[in-house]
């Protein structure tokens, strides 16, 4: 049982997640008040392995999400620096959504999900954590993959290391 502010016990069970604080406060995030390095620029330039970078392509790369959602949720991000899906060359927008769905099919395979949200967040006021760099997610989703932990306790069960997903979804792929 936890204790309110004024030290009465409200009955709220608490469930911490101090690592996405750093996120929130822009940990990897370039933001308008920071110089924090596109990090979508930055991957490409690492090891596979250690950027969790899953697949390159010629103009896009797919990488596991380092603050997933859920297990498994892919980023989808071209190689070149533009915000916006209207900025992309057709190649480059036909090569996204190739790489999207062979994402989805590779990620059945691995881990059996019953469906996925896919979404690309254009402008930060979308939600886009990365506004100047376009990238689609792809989550998979599972029945009862949403419970009480991300509602009450705003904090998501992840049950293998992000190492652990990429490389098996690499090597599926």
């Amino acid at each position: 049982m936890s204790i309110d502010g004024a030290g009465i016990p409200d009955g709220w069970q608490r469930l911490w997640a101090p690592h996405r604080l750093e996120y929130l406060r822009g940990e990897n995030r370039p933001l308008a008040d920071n110089e924090v390095p596109c990090p979508f620029c930055r991957i490409p330039t690492l090891e596979d392995a250690e950027g969790l970078i899953v697949h390159r392509g010629k103009s896009a790369f797919v990488v596991m999400n380092l603050y997933p959602y859920n297990p498994g949720h892919l980023l989808v991000c071209a190689y070149r620096h533009v915000p916006d899906l209207t900025d992309l060359t057709s190649d480059e927008r036909d090569e996204i959504f190739e790489l999207t769905a062979h994402a989805m099919k590779t990620v059945r395979k691995v881990s059996s999900p019953e469906g996925f949200n896919l979404g690309m967040n254009q402008g930060a006021v979308s939600g886009a954590g990365v506004a100047e760099h376009i990238h689609q997610h792809v989550v998979p989703r599972w029945s009862g993959d949403v419970n009480f932990m991300p509602i009450i306790g705003k904090t998501k069960v992840l049950p293998q290391l992000l190492n652990l997903t990429r490389d098996e979804i690499a090597a599926a792929w």
